[in-house]
């Protein structure tokens, strides 16, 4: 039976909880990537190629072109928080009078609403690294970059990277943006995926561009490189890049509320014991959509 670990003097006045901080899920929160909802066990991407439907104009009828169907699935993992935690710790911490005098007592509930909310956080926090660097482990789903890597791209789209620096960052993006079809750029749906040390890295080579003029202590806003725009893909690892239609990318899952719900369950009433669990139920996937759009820095 795991029960929770408390380190506590028990003297004074309590007075918050507090954590770690979390990782940002900002790639589904800023709709970074097309959300497909409402998935219950999978769904089928279809593409649509149509070539050589344009010709010269004449009097009859002539059937010309082609249009080739193609399919990619987004098949959401079942995934689970299943945590069961014994009220006994609680009743030599600060929080004991909040628990009530009966034997029958209840959990903490500073402590109870405080753990629901870092278990969503949690979850959130999981699912953005999943969303990019994710592998079909143990609790989690394989990522865009897994997906990229075993994917086979066209010639001169998956581009090696090196330890990008605030020297070659200028460079090391060029690269990327050099190797974008044609047919993607300029294109508002065109993002620049790129990992936090890259950000770090391009606002530095920003802020010291000119020498002194503009120097470093400033917050500059990245929002383009070379007409592209580049954001910070949190869950992507250091030296990482991804290029393509914002269009190009899901995130499948059942529910979005599945995510954000975390039930409690006392089990006092159940089997007479002084556990409570805590049970969160979710299913989440990624996929590309059209691999030719992309442009993979790894």
């Amino acid at each position: 039976m795991p029960q929770p670990t408390i380190t506590s003097t028990y003297a004074g006045d309590f007075g918050k909880y507090i954590s770690a901080m979390l990782l940002s899920g900002n790639t589904i929160a800023n709709g970074l990537i097309e959300v497909k909802p409402n998935i219950k066990y999978k769904e089928v991407l279809k593409r649509v190629d149509v070539s050589g439907a344009i010709a010269n104009a004449s009097c009859d009828f002539t059937n010309a072109g082609t249009v080739t169907l193609t399919e990619r699935i987004l098949e959401p993992k079942e995934l689970q928080i299943n945590l069961e935690l014994c009220k006994t710790p609680f009743q030599s911490d600060f929080e004991a009078i909040s628990m009530g005098y009966s034997a029958f007592d209840n959990i903490p509930k500073n402590f109870n609403d405080y753990f629901i909310g870092e278990l969503s956080a949690g979850i959130a926090a999981q699912t953005e690294q999943d969303i990019w660097s994710g592998t079909a482990g143990a609790g989690t789903f394989d990522g865009f970059a897994t997906l990229l890597t075993a994917a086979t791209l066209p010639a001169g789209q998956d581009i090696t990277k090196i330890a990008i620096t605030a020297t070659n960052v200028v460079a090391e993006l060029g690269k990327v943006v050099d190797a974008l079809p044609s047919a993607l750029y300029g294109n508002e749906d065109l993002y620049i995926y790129v990992s936090q040390n890259i950000l770090r890295a391009y606002k530095r080579a920003l802020a010291t561009t000119g020498g002194s003029v503009q120097g470093n202590n400033q917050d500059l806003n990245v929002e383009f490189f070379d007409g592209v725009k580049v954001v910070a893909a949190n869950g992507l690892a250091d030296n990482n890049m991804v290029a393509t239609l914002k269009s190009n990318l899901f995130f499948g899952t059942g529910l979005l509320n599945d995510q954000n719900e975390i039930q409690v369950l006392d089990m006092a009433d159940k089997d007479g014991s002084k556990n409570v669990r805590f049970i969160a139920r979710y299913t989440a996937a990624v996929q590309v959509a059209i691999l030719e759009d992309v442009v993979f820095y790894s």
